[in-house]
């Protein structure tokens, strides 16, 4: 997928994460029901190991890319502060095919498949070009806190 820098929106929005435990670029489209990411493996990166993005690495991208589905409703703006705390609760299945390398920029894709107030049931599948790199099945909860 090549990347139209003009449509871009700013993952830090959508997320509290910071760097070094940030693990999307870009979020490249997103409706209340699908998100698509992207995310550069730099070395410097705490997940890298032997020049590869680790199994944790591509859990933490997916759950990031399926938080952003939900938490786009948190985040009204970057000028306002907003706090929220988010946690995997439950990861139903999960295939890992491949390790991506150093400057790759993998792409994740995924979709709401069931949301009741605060926690949700999201499928992400997340590739390096046209390879399958992972498929998970993940619930989360967010919150925003007071």
């Amino acid at each position: 997928m090549k990347i139209k820098e003009d449509n871009i929106i700013n993952i830090h929005n959508f997320l509290p994460h910071r760097e070094p435990m940030l693990m999307v670029d870009y979020i490249l489209e997103l409706t209340e029901e699908n998100v698509i990411t992207s995310f550069l493996i730099t070395a410097d990166n705490i997940f890298v190991h032997n020049n590869e993005l680790v199994e944790a690495g591509l859990i933490e991208n997916s759950a990031q890319t399926c938080s952003s589905i939900v938490g786009q409703s948190f985040f009204e703006g970057p000028e306002i502060e907003t706090k929220v705390i988010g946690f995997i609760t439950n990861i139903k299945k999960i295939d890992v095919f491949s390790l991506p390398k150093v400057d790759d920029t993998i792409i994740s894709k995924a979709s709401l498949i069931s949301k009741y107030e605060n926690i949700c049931n999201i499928f992400c599948e997340t590739f390096n070009n046209d390879e399958l790199l992972i498929r998970a099945e993940i619930n989360l909860f967010i919150q925003k806190l007071s």
